[in-house]
């Protein structure tokens, strides 16, 4: 008896009461535009951050990959001085050469996934932007960024100057990975040419032997990244306006 008082007033042993059913749940919690605001705010901060990941994240691994090539070239200079760019360094070269390539390919593929995530991550940002104008339309012009997750709009967040496809085209020639992508096919056919030169083949055919194996590199990297420009299924919810004539 003394243990059944204790819990007297307590609703321990009391017969549950009624459950709030779902309607009155979403009626009595509606979000009001602050709790909106402050979710909106979270998320944008999160998606500034795991931008910000995306971007050092890119710059770290091809900061890697370069120094990786410069020491492999340091080395290389030193193989051909001691053996006068005989056996012995078309030997060293085909042993180093192909791992740096290997780093160069690591290093494209991650590229491709940073660039893909800091993409998505503009989307985000974009489409909170939108978020906000409904909330406040009259702060549209205090925004620099767009409010728009289509292409013209990200390349606006993006930096990417005005002028259409050919800027884009710019910035794209530009970027990070189109660098690695030429690095890697000069590796590529650099390779390719020791190879041939180490089986005794003419000058001729050792250079089109390299020029041949770079240009099939460069196919190959664009024919990658096409591949996952084409899979990738994205619908812009807030285009940008078209202007009028």
């Amino acid at each position: 008896m003394a243990f059944e008082r204790s819990f007297a007033g307590t609703g321990i042993g009391a017969e549950p009461g009624p459950n709030a059913s779902p309607a009155d749940v979403s009626q009595g919690d509606a979000a009001t535009p602050a709790m909106r605001l402050q979710i909106l705010s979270t998320e944008h901060w999160s998606l500034l951050a795991s931008r910000a990941l995306a971007w050092n994240e890119s710059f770290s691994r091809a900061g890697m990959f370069l120094t990786t090539l410069t020491g492999a070239i340091v080395a290389l200079a030193l193989v051909a001085q001691a053996s006068a760019f005989g056996e012995g360094f078309t030997l060293f070269a085909l042993v180093i050469l192909p791992v740096v390539l290997f780093i160069g390919v690591a290093t494209y593929l991650r590229l491709g996934s940073s660039n893909y995530h800091e993409a998505m991550c503009v989307v985000g940002m974009n489409r909170i932007r939108a978020a906000y104008l409904e909330l406040a339309p009259d702060l549209e012009r205090y925004f620099v960024m767009s409010a728009h997750d289509d292409r013209p709009g990200m390349g606006v967040t993006m930096g990417v100057p005005p002028g259409g496809g050919a800027m884009w085209i710019a910035h794209l020639l530009a970027g990070t990975p189109t660098v690695v992508i030429v690095l890697n096919s000069v590796l590529a056919g650099v390779i390719a040419a020791v190879a041939v030169v180490r089986g005794g083949a003419a000058v001729s055919v050792t250079l089109g032997a390299g020029v041949l194996v770079f240009a099939v590199a460069v196919v190959l990297h664009a024919l990658y990244a096409r591949r996952n420009i084409t899979k990738t299924k994205f619908a812009p919810l807030f285009p940008t306006p078209v202007a009028k004539p």
